[in-house]
Order: structure tokens, then C-alpha cells, then sequence
């Protein structure tokens, strides 16, 4: 994990806030263990038969600690949901001048945190994007519906097309914004999904909770060309 990304972190506030991005405290946000249970947990590469613990510690590299496939950084271009028929191309969000994690501009676009690591890489990819804009359905509206066993693809700037498996869905109060479930160290190539979810509060203009979708690679594949239609940025069925 790079140490723009560890930086970011410290001083992310990604909350998706509405149309206004919420700061959170300097030090991420204790989170509790319930909350660790609701996404995908880190798990440890088995002993190797007959290594004491002794030599495993001295012997063990990074390769030894990554568990499932990973891919080379290669930035992504747009994300799909096929159940949902949603397809997007994708911003790039980086932190705004408050520290705050900046949001997609165009409500029918998702964006990608580029200062956390490339889909497919080691580490937690972030892509989020709006529920609504002005009350209408934006990119992630149906974001909610999704459920573990489902596929989200990711093409890349590279040529391959990442494939992620949603292991979990989980809203969280704004208040409660699991910081560093969403962005902390993980032994595998994941894939957080980001939108708005709960309540309405048309006084504050801004939404209550969080949905989080948790995913982890496990395939990918050459990129195929889209056909026609595919230069639609945002498709979903009513």
C-alpha cells in the first residue's frame, strides 16, 4: 500500500455525503467488531508443512501473504454490474482542499479513488458513486439490491477486464462510517462499492447511511469490444 494512499487515509472523509462530503476525525473512526464481521475479513496463507514458527516468520515473504489472485496496477475505465445493467465509466477522485474525498461529478458516473490501489491490485479499490441527484436515480441507485454471489467487472486501461464476487452488503450510519474496514490493509485484491442509502433528510440535503458493497477478485480476462450500445455511460432497468 502506497504512502499517498496511507496518508489519504488518515484524512479521508468518505461519506458520501449527499452533495456535500463530510469530514471525518483525523484518526479514523474505532470500529467495532460487529462491524469488522459484516465485511469480508482477512484471512492468513496456511503454514507450509513442516516450518516451524520460528522459520516461518523468517522464511515468509509478501507472496506468501496474499491470498487468492492479483493482478499488475493498471487503472480501470469503467465498471459494470450485469445482474443490476449497470455499466459506467469512470471518474477519478482524489481528496479535496479540506481532506475530504472528493464525489463524481456527473450523477450518472461512478469514480474511482485513485489514490488507493487499481482494481485488481492488492489492497481495497474504491469506487463510489451518487443514489440520486435532485430525488432522480443516479448510477448506484440500485446499488442496494446487490447481494453476495454476484459479479461486478472492472475493465482496465491494460486491457483485461477484472471479474469481483460480492462476498457482502452493509449500511452503516454516516456517523459510524467504518473508515478502516472500507479502507484499511487486506491480504487479497478487493473492491469496495459506495453509495447513499436510509433515510432522506431533504433539510440537510443528504442521505443517512452508507451502503457498502464488499467484493474480491477472482478471475479476469481479456477485455471484449462493446457493441453499439455500449457508449450509453449509465444503463439500468427501471
Amino acid at each position: 500500500m502506497g504512502a499517498a494512499f496511507v496518508a489519504a487515509l488518515v484524512g479521508v472523509g468518505f461519506v458520501l455525503a449527499g452533495l456535500h462530503p463530510q469530514r471525518l476525525p483525523p484518526e479514523p473512526p474505532r470500529v467495532s467488531q460487529g462491524a469488522v464481521r459484516s465485511g469480508p475479513a482477512a484471512s492468513t496463507a496456511p503454514p507450509r508443512s513442516g516450518a516451524t514458527p520460528a522459520s516461518r516468520t523468517r522464511d515468509r515473504g509478501v507472496k506468501d501473504l496474499i491470498t487468492g489472485p492479483v493482478l499488475a496496477a493498471s487503472p480501470p475505465t469503467s465498471v459494470s454490474i450485469p445482474r443490476l445493467h449497470i455499466f459506467s465509466r469512470l471518474e477519478s477522485l482524489g481528496v479535496d482542499g479540506t481532506g475530504a474525498m472528493e464525489v463524481p461529478v456527473d450523477p450518472a458516473k461512478a469514480g474511482w479513488y485513485h489514490l488507493g490501489p487499481p482494481p485488481g491490485s492488492l489492497g481495497p479499490s474504491v469506487i463510489a458513486g451518487h443514489v440520486t441527484w435532485n430525488l432522480a436515480p443516479a448510477v448506484f441507485f440500485r446499488l442496494s439490491e446487490l447481494r453476495a454471489g454476484d459479479l461486478v467487472d472492472v475493465e482496465r486501461a491494460d486491457g483485461r477486464t477484472a471479474v469481483f464476487v460480492v462476498t457482502g452488503v452493509v449500511r452503516y450510519p454516516k456517523s459510524e462510517f467504518p473508515t478502516r474496514t472500507v479502507f484499511g490493509g487486506i491480504d487479497y485484491a478487493g473492491l469496495r462499492l459506495i453509495t447513499c442509502g436510509g433515510q432522506y433528510v431533504s433539510s440537510d440535503h443528504r442521505y443517512t447511511d452508507n451502503v457498502v458493497a464488499f467484493a474480491r477478485l477472482v478471475s479476469s480476462h481479456r477485455t471484449h469490444p462493446r457493441g453499439a450500445g455500449s457508449e450509453h455511460e449509465h444503463r439500468q432497468e427501471p
